[in-house]
């Protein structure tokens, strides 16, 4: 299963990577792209998250070292030269994780300026799941509108609002929560949380 995973927004970064982690761990094939920062400032220091060395290497426009088999691989955002980018080779499901309001905005509108927003842009197309993580608090109509139109065109609308019924004990247990919605979304159980009614095995 090839899984898109796009970050847009340093602030909550976190989600992205916690993604990636638990896509991994679920034994999907994940292939992982990232905004760089303007400026072309590395994105492992976007926000609290740490990206390993060997998903950061090349410059801009170009990917990063191509990844052993079922990891991942980082791409820049100006390479519109990645597989992703065309309806032909179309990745099985899309996360965005967070999307901030200017990336959902351009989304619902098919701005494609970026290779995220053109993969977001193929995904829609394509019938294929799109997932947007919105991390932004409080909603204007604006970002209210997109998101109603987004959600017409097939996209998951998954706010960044973790759930309390299983007790998180942990800043960590709040963002997994997130995540395990988020992949469950694209039918991955991320393994993470017990299903309500259900306990986690020890």
């Amino acid at each position: 299963m090839k899984v898109l995973l796009g970050i847009s927004g340093a602030s909550g970064a976190t989600y992205g990577v916690r993604t990636l982690s638990c896509s991994l761990r679920a034994a999907r094939t994940c292939t992982f792209w990232s905004r760089r920062p303007r400026g072309g400032s590395s994105p492992r220091r976007s926000g609290t998250a740490r990206f390993p060395e060997a998903w950061t290497r090349g410059g801009r426009g170009s990917p990063a070292s191509p990844p052993p088999p079922g990891r991942s691989g980082l791409y820049a955002e100006d390479d519109f030269g990645i597989p992703f980018a065309s309806g032909s080779n179309a990745p099985d499901a899309m996360i965005v994780a967070p999307c901030s309001m200017g990336t959902l905005g351009r989304i619902a509108h098919g701005v494609s300026s970026s290779v995220l927003t053109r993969c977001a842009d193929v995904a829609l197309k394509e019938r294929r799941p799109l997932v947007l993580v919105a991390r932004e608090t409080p909603l204007s109509v604006i970002h209210l509108e997109n998101m109603l139109t987004l959600a017409r065109a097939g996209a998951h609308i998954l706010p960044a609002c973790p759930g309390f019924y299983h007790r998180p004990e942990t800043v960590s247990g709040l963002v997994d929560f997130v995540v395990s919605r988020a992949l469950s979304c694209i039918g991955i159980d991320a393994g993470v949380l017990p299903r309500w009614g259900e306990r986690k095995e020890e």
